[in-house]
C-alpha cells in the first residue's frame, strides 16, 4: 500500500559490517595478534635503562690496602680481572723477605758471602711465588667443583696476595725481635685467622658460594700457610 510503502522508505536503513574493518589488537599470547584470539590490549610499558658499565679495576696503589680494608666490595670489583702484576711481584718480595722472620735461616744468610745470599733470596722468592701459585690454583679448582662460577685468573691473583699480604705484620715484626717471642707467635695465630676469613670471603665473592663451601675451598690453602710458614715461627 501507498502509506505502508513510505513508512518503510522513511526508517533508516541499518548499515551492514563491512568483512574490512579494521580490528583492534589484541596480545594475550594465544591469539594471532589481530583479535582473533581473546585478551587484553597490549600495553607497551616503559623501556628499562640499560645496566651501569662494570666498574675499572684498580690500579696496584688502590688495590693492595682496600684488599685488607674493604676487603668485600674489593672482591666484588675485581672477581673479573687478572691482576698476575701485583700478586708476582708482592709474592716474590714477601718471599725474599720471609726468609729473614725464620731464625735459623736469617744466621745463614747472615754468615754467607753475598753472591750466595742474594741467590739464596732470589731462590726463595721464585720457591714462594710457584707454591703459592699451585695452592692458589687448587683453591680455586676446589671452588668450582664445589659448585663455583669464578674465573681463574682473578681467583688466584687475589689469593696469592692474601697470602703473601696478611702475613706482613707477624713478619716485620719476627725480621726484629726473632720468631719465637710470644707476641710473633700471638700475631702469627691472628694473621693466620685473618688470612682465612679473607680467603673464605674472597671465595664467596669471586665463585658466588656460601662460606661453608668457600671455607672448605680454601682449607688446604690455610693449612699449607700454617705449615709452611707460620709453624716456622710459632
Amino acid at each position: 500500500m501507498p502509506g505502508q510503502r513510505r513508512k518503510r522508505e522513511q526508517e533508516p536503513q541499518q548499515p551492514y559490517p563491512s568483512p574490512y574493518q579494521a580490528e583492534p589488537y589484541y596480545d594475550d599470547g594465544h591469539g594471532d595478534g589481530y583479535g582473533h584470539g581473546y585478551g587484553t590490549p597490549a600495553a607497551a610499558g616503559p623501556a628499562e635503562p640499560p645496566p651501569p658499565p662494570p666498574q675499572p679495576p684498580l690500579p696496584w696503589k688502590e688495590l693492595l690496602p682496600s684488599l685488607i680494608l674493604k676487603p668485600d666490595p674489593t672482591f666484588w670489583r675485581m672477581r673479573d680481572y687478572p691482576m698476575w702484576g701485583p700478586a708476582l711481584i708482592v709474592t716474590f718480595l714477601y718471599g725474599t723477605v720471609a726468609v729473614f722472620g725464620l731464625d735459623k735461616a736469617r744466621e745463614d744468610i747472615l754468615n754467607t758471602t753475598v753472591s750466595n745470599a742474594v741467590i739464596y733470596l732470589l731462590i726463595t722468592g721464585v720457591a714462594m711465588v710457584l707454591g703459592s701459585l699451585l695452592l692458589s690454583t687448587v683453591t680455586h679448582n676446589l671452588a668450582r667443583q664445589f659448585g663455583g662460577n669464578g674465573l681463574w685468573a682473578p681467583t688466584t691473583g687475589l689469593a696469592m696476595l692474601i697470602m703473601a699480604l696478611t702475613d706482613v705484620p707477624r713478619l716485620l715484626v719476627a725480621i726484629f725481635v726473632g720468631g719465637a717471642t710470644p707476641v710473633v707467635q700471638i700475631l702469627g695465630w691472628a694473621t693466620w685467622l685473618f688470612a682465612g676469613a679473607l680467603f673464605t670471603m674472597m671465595v664467596a665473592r669471586s665463585h658466588e658460594l656460601p662460606w661453608p663451601r668457600a671455607l672448605a675451598a680454601s682449607a688446604i690453602q690455610l693449612l699449607s700457610l700454617l705449615m709452611l710458614v707460620k709453624l716456622g715461627t710459632l
